[in-house]
C-alpha cells in the first residue's frame, strides 16, 4: 500500500502534536524525515523539516510556495544582540490568528522559551521560540512573509547586556 499525500499530511500533523523531536519513515522508495525546532540527529545529515518523498525529488509544496524562495537579505547583528531564527522554511505569522495581537512587538520583554511567532508549512504550524530572555530590539520579517530555515526573524537584547 502506497502512502497518499493525505497520509503524509496526517503523519506530519500527528508528529507536530507528539512529544517526539525526530521522525524518519520509509515505505518502499518513499522516505519522510522531519524534526522539530532545529533538532538534527547526529550522523544523519538531515536538516530540520526535511521531507524527501522520493529519491532525489524535492518535496511537493503548495502552489504558493513552489519555485525558488526569495533569498533572505543578509542581516548584520549588532554587538550584544541575539538572533531568533526560523526553525524551518515556511510562512511566518506574528499572531495566532488575524484578529489576535502579535506575540511580540519591538520593546516586548520575552522569557527564554517564549513563543514569538508561528511558521506554517502545509497547514502545520510550528512555534518560533526564543532561547534567550531579554527585550525584542528589532523585528526583521513581516506577517505573512515566507522565510528560510535559519533566517533571522527577531533580534533580542539579552538581559544583563548593556545598551549601545
Amino acid at each position: 500500500m502506497e502512502l497518499t499525500e493525505d497520509d503524509v499530511l496526517e503523519i506530519l500533523k500527528l508528529f507536530e502534536q507528539s512529544k517526539f523531536d525526530f521522525l524518519h519513515l520509509q515505505q518502499g522508495e518513499r522516505k519522510i524525515t522531519v524534526s522539530k525546532a532545529g533538532y538534527v540527529p547526529t550522523g544523519t545529515g538531515a536538516s530540520p523539516a526535511q521531507a524527501q518523498l522520493t529519491p532525489g525529488a524535492q518535496p511537493e509544496l503548495p502552489p504558493a510556495m513552489s519555485g525558488p524562495l526569495p533569498k533572505a537579505d543578509a542581516v548584520v547583528i549588532d554587538e550584544g544582540l541575539v538572533a531568533v531564527t526560523a526553525p524551518m522554511v515556511g510562512k511566518f505569522y506574528a499572531a495566532p490568528s488575524p484578529s489576535d495581537p502579535p506575540y511580540a512587538q519591538q520593546g516586548t520583554r520575552v522569557a527564554a522559551g517564549a513563543t514569538v511567532g508561528l511558521i506554517e508549512v502545509m497547514k502545520v504550524f510550528t512555534s518560533v521560540k526564543t532561547e534567550t530572555q531579554g527585550v525584542i530590539e528589532k523585528i526583521l520579517v513581516s506577517n505573512g512573509q515566507f522565510v528560510e530555515f535559519g533566517q533571522a526573524l527577531f533580534l533580542i537584547r539579552p538581559d544583563g547586556s548593556s545598551q549601545a
